[in-house]
């Protein structure tokens, strides 16, 4: 589920407890999480909206949306034709009021702090090796954690053209090191997190 930055903000700031989209099914579960760089937002309920004309100023209020007419018109159906919502609420039968709320801080956050000793530096080594083994074009982590610890801040567009790789697929792998707490986004570019500095410091 596609969750805008304005929105995610909202969640962390308990503005925004709604969220509506249009699917032919559910595609959250009530207690499911979504990872966001605000934080882990919940899925508190699901529910389906057979009437529209049940929804309030209120629930656009909730949905950080400015007023019910703006909610109405983009829930209305999508036309087929048309080009499908980039956020995807048009699209689908049915409409659906989605409870939202934040259920913790990010926990790659925290894992960055953590240098691996012992049991968990090999964990974390059998799962950078399984990255490696998953690439048909053979080792790759070693290289990108290199070059980001060597330039930090630098714009990814720059690592890419160096390693002559297309840039989203490498930022999808520099976001498989973000989850093992190696890496951590800035602003432009990338750092590595202390655990990545240890990590590279034991190779």
């Amino acid at each position: 589920m596609q969750i805008p930055k304005a929105i995610q903000d909202g969640v962390r700031d308990g503005r925004v407890t709604l969220a509506f989209r249009r699917w032919d099914l559910p595609r959250v579960r009530v207690g499911g999480t979504q990872l966001t760089p605000v934080g882990l937002v919940r899925f508190d309920t699901v529910d389906r909206v057979d009437d529209p004309a049940v929804l309030t100023e209120d629930d656009a209020t909730a949905a950080g949306i400015k007023d019910l007419a703006e909610l109405q018109r983009r829930l209305e159906p999508r036309d087929e034709a048309a080009p499908r919502s980039p956020r995807g609420s048009a699209g689908g039968a049915h409409i659906y009021r989605i409870g939202l709320s934040l259920a913790g801080e990010d926990p790659r956050v925290a894992l960055r702090q953590k240098i691996p000793r012992g049991a968990a530096l090999a964990e974390l080594q059998r799962a950078v090796a399984a990255l490696d083994a998953g690439k048909r074009t053979g080792p790759w982590t070693q290289q990108i954690l290199l070059w980001i610890r060597d330039n930090p801040g630098v714009v990814s567009t720059e690592l890419a053209a160096l390693l002559q790789r297309e840039l989203l697929p490498m930022k999808a792998d520099i976001r498989k090191l973000k989850a093992l707490g190696l890496t951590e986004s800035l602003t432009v570019g990338y750092r590595l997190s202390p655990r990545g500095e240890s990590y590279l410091r034991r190779l």
